[in-house]
């Protein structure tokens, strides 16, 4: 059994697993001014509240797009258990082949969505990760990572909404029932939830276009279970899809250690 953790800008993805199965996924909301004994203090507590051994975790690895907590992360996990941890970044091995101008610009997290999403859904593949960023990466049918997409995250644009405007209020993110809205509340969420769903539609009709081809499509991310299910296209919800790349990246870089 590993653990694995994915920080994004806004949370931070944790979990076990193992070849068998992933024992949990949880999140917590990301914070830069957190001490290492602090999360230490967090990790512990959500591995006691799912009932893990933590004598029988065997390692760690990291995925991170918030540079200034990697070490710090390091430093909370060798509090609790002593192995050996692995952060994805330059000299570890993806088995990932990056078409772009700048292979090293790709941010890890989209690195290890892609790796999952090839081993368990295959090419060609649209991968998207509805974090503080909607981020679309795109595989063709050669397993190649040939590029994607950046546009603001739902809470992003409905925060940017609220705090630009003088009269719109603070809304949860729910469907409404109608999409043309009655009142400014089911027209805040009509515009966010339906506009959202329409955009994501919108982005596989245009890469699908461009590659002449269909494609197989998987979101995941905090929010993809509030928006996907109103997208027209097929599109697979994995909450998982972090943590499986990462066990596979773990697993791709103990092979090659052990084979030197």
């Amino acid at each position: 059994m590993i653990l694995a953790v994915d920080i994004g800008n806004t949370n931070i993805v944790m979990g076990c697993i193992d070849e068998e199965q992933i024992y949990f996924v949880e999140r917590a909301a990301t914070d830069i001014g957190k001490t290492e004994l602090e999360y230490a203090i967090q990790i512990k507590t959500i591995l006691e509240l799912h009932g893990i051994n933590m004598n029988k975790i065997k390692g760690a690895i990291i995925s991170s797009v918030v540079p200034p907590l990697v070490n710090i992360m390091k430093k909370a996990i060798a509090k609790i258990v002593d192995v050996k941890q692995m952060v994805v970044g330059p000299g570890i091995k993806t088995g990932l082949n990056i078409c772009m101008d700048n292979p090293g610009q790709v941010g890890s997290d989209l690195v290890v969505d892609a790796v999952a999403g090839i081993q368990y859904y295959g090419a060609p593949l649209i991968v998207i990760d509805m974090g503080t960023a909607t981020t679309i990466s795109v595989i063709d049918e050669k397993n190649n990572y040939i590029g994607g997409m950046i546009f603001p995250g739902v809470k992003v644009s409905l925060e940017s909404l609220v705090e630009k405007t003088s009269q719109l209020p603070r809304i949860s993110l729910e469907a409404p029932k109608r999409t043309i809205g009655k009142n400014t509340i089911e027209c805040m969420k009509s515009g966010i939830v339906y506009g959202q769903a329409s955009c994501l539609d919108g982005m596989i009709e245009r890469i699908e276009d461009e590659l002449k081809m269909t494609t197989t499509v998987i979101a995941t991310g905090g929010l993809a279970k509030e928006i996907v299910p109103h997208c027209k296209h097929e599109v697979i919800v994995d909450d998982e899809l972090a943590l499986k790349g990462l066990k596979i990246i773990y697993d791709k870089n103990i092979e090659e250690s052990q084979h030197r």
